[in-house]
């Protein structure tokens, strides 16, 4: 094989590559702004949890993502949610399925620290949604739920208006 023909290969392989990835470029880009003193952990477009149906955590048992055609704005975020239905009963009672701590990382919470919430990484307790921000954290918490959570409401009104930066 020449250099020539080696060349042209690796630049069609680069536009496959391109062409193959190209979707991602569209897709919406999540933010965590660790500047931001906001109680509620949105994207920069202010998205709570980064676009997904908290309330089918609760319905369907798993992580949904949602769509902006069904929104609902409560505490300075916009919540998502798959269907019309869910949305109507988030907007009915927004406390029982938005999440605890603003959709932060309830680990983080419990070591006076706020971090990304992760909507892969979470555990509804006692008709509660938490998320954490990794699997370490995840893990963390889940070995002492109970203890964890008592940590994080009482450190949560202390640090809820703080920048994550500042903590």
């Amino acid at each position: 094989m020449t250099y020539s023909s080696t060349r042209r290969k690796l630049y069609a392989f680069g536009a496959a590559v391109i062409i193959a990835f190209s979707p991602l470029t569209i897709t919406p880009v999540f933010a965590f702004d660790p500047a931001s003193p906001s109680e509620i952990n949105t994207d920069t477009t202010g998205v709570a949890i980064r676009g997904f149906d908290p309330v089918a955590y609760f319905t369907e048992g798993k992580p949904t993502q949602g769509n902006s055609q069904f929104s609902a704005k409560f505490e300075n975020g916009t919540y998502h949610f798959a269907t019309a239905a869910n949305r109507d009963a988030f907007v009915k009672e927004p406390a029982k399925y938005a999440p605890a701590y603003g959709g932060f990382c309830a680990f983080a919470a419990s070591v006076s620290k706020k971090a990304d919430g992760n909507p892969a990484l979470w555990k509804i307790v006692d008709n509660k949604l938490y998320l954490n921000v990794n699997e370490t954290a995840f893990n963390r918490w889940q070995q002492d739920i109970p203890g964890n959570l008592t940590k994080a409401n009482t450190n949560w009104p202390n640090i809820s208006k703080k920048a994550p930066k500042d903590l």
